[in-house]
């Protein structure tokens, strides 16, 4: 597996996703945000794998499964119009699904090919199984890191900017009221993940999306994060609220604590019970 095979993936990957184009204009917004996502994923998964010093295949090999961790969504969003999953169906099933419809990627070995599907497959999960080897266990990791890096980045420029261009697309169905839901408040207070479940408000998605920080695996994503200024951006368009800025203390602490974190590069892992 080296980069000529990637390549031929990134051209079929292209070939796959302009079919989904219609004349909608607003349709194809959905279709070129999730285009432009992927391609940020696999460059934050590289900037990933070079911190952590990976080899050329291995690399080449995380930049596959970010290739197609979102293969999913165009299916989702042509059949359901929806990128909810719980609206639709779980889009890294999907992705799976369509990688075997496809037979892409074609031609690799099965142990790397299955690397990259439990990658795919648990890159949406809350969290990881403990059965898995440690190399999968870190490709699992990185995928990850590298989809939330750039989801940060789509919904910082969205919430900065959604007066001028809103878009249904990204908001889920979600209310746009001021309040926040008691359980979203208290996962954060408690230092962990929310649930997708607990999501009512579009303020719960931003609370949502800065609970990550719990979740994020490397001191590279940190670092990345911190340069683009995500939580700070996505933080600032919340109400002014005591309440709201209590529960984001234990954020803005693990993350800056993180950001001084451990020369290794790993910074904290889950596993499923």
């Amino acid at each position: 597996m080296n980069s000529r095979h990637l390549d031929r993936m990134k051209a079929w990957f292209s070939t796959y996703v302009a079919r989904f184009y219609t004349g909608d204009p607003e349709y194809n917004r959905a279709i070129e945000m999730k285009e432009i996502h992927t391609g940020n994923v696999c460059r934050n998964i590289v900037q990933i794998a070079e911190a952590l010093g990976l080899s050329d295949a291995e690399t080449v090999l995380a930049e596959t499964a970010a290739l197609f961790h979102d293969l999913g969504r165009f299916r989702q969003y042509a059949v359901y119009g929806t990128f909810r999953d719980a609206e639709s169906e779980n889009h890294a099933r999907l992705s799976i699904r369509e990688m075997a419809l496809n037979r892409v990627p074609a031609g690799w070995p099965l142990t790397e090919r299955r690397r990259i599907v439990r990658a795919i497959a648990f890159h949406n999960a809350a969290c990881l199984p403990d059965s898995e080897d440690d190399g999968t266990l870190r490709l699992m990791r990185m995928l990850r890191d590298a989809d939330k890096l750039d989801i940060w980045r789509v919904f910082s420029d969205y919430y900065e900017n959604r007066g001028k261009t809103p878009f249904t697309a990204l908001e889920i169905g979600l209310a746009d009221r001021p309040e926040c839901s008691p359980a979203v408040l208290e996962s954060l207070r408690q230092g962990h993940p929310v649930r997708l479940s607990d999501m009512e408000t579009l303020n719960d998605m931003k609370l949502l999306q800065l609970s990550w920080v719990f979740d994020l695996n490397f001191s590279a994503s940190f670092r990345l994060a911190a340069a683009k200024r995500y939580t700070e951006r996505i933080g600032a368009t919340l109400p002014a609220s005591g309440e709201i800025a209590k529960a984001l203390e234990p954020v803005r602490a693990h993350f800056d604590a993180a950001l001084r974190g451990s020369a290794d590069g790993r910074i904290i892992h889950k596993v499923c019970a």
